[in-house]
């Protein structure tokens, strides 16, 4: 009984969480059926809702953090309201560990994200994961901060062809 007491304690907090702390879309004119130009701009705004296309974790893990929920909800928003588009999530991970256990661990912060983006409202069927491991690190430098960069999902959209 205590389990599920925390467990509904908790759901609530998350939810509660990223819907306060998510941007309210519609008010930066990207709403549904946005034809391409509109959505590209959208999607390439230097500092619009969508401008963070990266979700970060911490070693060994495949928990969103707080911090990060807002990235996640804002994507999912936007997913949900322009339902002709896909995105691929790309799970990566740092340098340590073997091969096999760096895509595993990518492909669980892939799932990860595209669960939340689900909660939210996107159609299973907008996402794909994806996990590249540590075939793709974006700093290459041996020390906690290069590390905690390459440890991330990358979040690339697909848009519709006319």
């Amino acid at each position: 009984m205590k389990r599920k007491s925390l467990v509904a304690v908790f759901a609530f907090a998350t939810l509660t969480l990223s819907a306060c702390s998510s941007v309210d879309l519609s008010k930066d004119n990207m709403t549904t059926g946005a034809d391409t130009p509109s959505i590209e701009a959208a999607l390439n705004s230097k500092d619009g809702p969508l401008a963070q296309k990266s979700v970060y974790f911490d070693f060994d893990s495949y928990t969103i953090s707080p911090e990060y929920l807002p990235v996640v909800t804002n994507h999912a928003k936007f997913l949900s309201v322009n339902k002709n588009l896909k995105v691929t999530l790309e799970g990566n991970t740092d340098e340590r560990g073997g091969r096999e256990y760096n895509l595993a661990l990518g492909q669980k912060r892939a799932e990860a994200v595209k669960q939340r983006m689900t909660l939210l409202g996107v159609s299973p069927d907008q996402i794909e994961t994806v996990s590249f491991g540590k075939e793709k690190p974006v700093a290459f430098g041996q020390d906690e901060e290069s590390y905690s960069l390459n440890r991330r999902v990358d979040i690339r959209y697909t848009l519709p062809t006319n």
